[in-house]
């Protein structure tokens, strides 16, 4: 059976989600950070150490992306993906990348310099912020074109890539969400859909946040430091 190595408040969440809406069957194994980055449990999973790791008999696989693509197309028939005779093919393969080749290492690289104190009024700061407004708003524009999920009105693997930098990520750097009118409604479209709920259910803590609204939400990072 398929073993998904999950750890709470990660990008791993992704794979559970995807697990739910494909309704295949998997063995869940939950973690906690220890304190802040990932037990020693999972570091022994891989040599990067990192969640998502899923096991597939002699198979171990990290990197979110690749897991997604191989429990779709081993696992999932190819639902949640749309194949090349797809007229959305081409908006779906370009924001399943965009998740995590544009939007995330954006949230990312604020997030590092905001962990270093660097003050937000720094030139390089300055330019790394209008960088991830720029990608915010390329997604809320998309989005306000008639599109109830990225790759058009089919729900896809796309959103599930997405989501999680737009709201758990969140924990790590508090984004204000509330100038991207779009994106918001987006997200409780996301977050009301059975798989999501039954990846929360069985995935994380019942007080653990959703993060669909605009405002930014308590830093996970501060928080952390204040308990050190």
């Amino acid at each position: 059976m398929l073993i998904v190595h999950h750890m709470r408040v990660s990008q791993s969440e992704r794979i559970v989600w995807l697990c739910e809406e494909l309704g295949i069957d998997y063995d869940l194994k939950l973690y906690r950070r220890d304190p802040f980055f990932s037990p020693q449990a999972l570091k022994d999973l891989t040599e990067i150490g990192t969640a998502p790791v899923i096991q597939d008999g002699d198979l171990t696989m990290s990197e979110s992306a690749a897991c997604v693509e191989y429990i779709i197309h081993k696992h999932g028939n190819g639902r949640l993906a749309l194949p090349p005779s797809h007229p959305d093919y081409a908006n779906y393969l370009y924001w399943f990348h965009y998740a995590n080749g544009s939007l995330q290492p954006g949230v990312s690289r604020n997030m590092s310099l905001k962990s270093a104190g660097i003050d937000p009024s720094n030139d390089t700061f300055k330019r790394y912020i209008a960088r991830l407004d720029q990608y915010l708003r390329h997604i809320d524009g998309h989005l306000g074109r008639g599109n109830d999920w990225l790759a058009g009105k089919e729900f896809t693997a796309a959103d599930i890539m997405t989501v999680f930098t737009l709201t758990t990520m969140r924990t790590f750097y508090s984004l204000d969400l509330s100038p991207y009118k779009n994106i918001l409604p987006y997200l409780k479209r996301a977050v009301e859909r059975p798989g999501y709920k039954s990846y929360r259910e069985k995935g994380e803590d019942s007080d653990f946040p959703l993060m669909i609204d605009g405002p930014a939400p308590e830093n996970f990072i501060e928080k952390f430091r204040s308990k050190a």
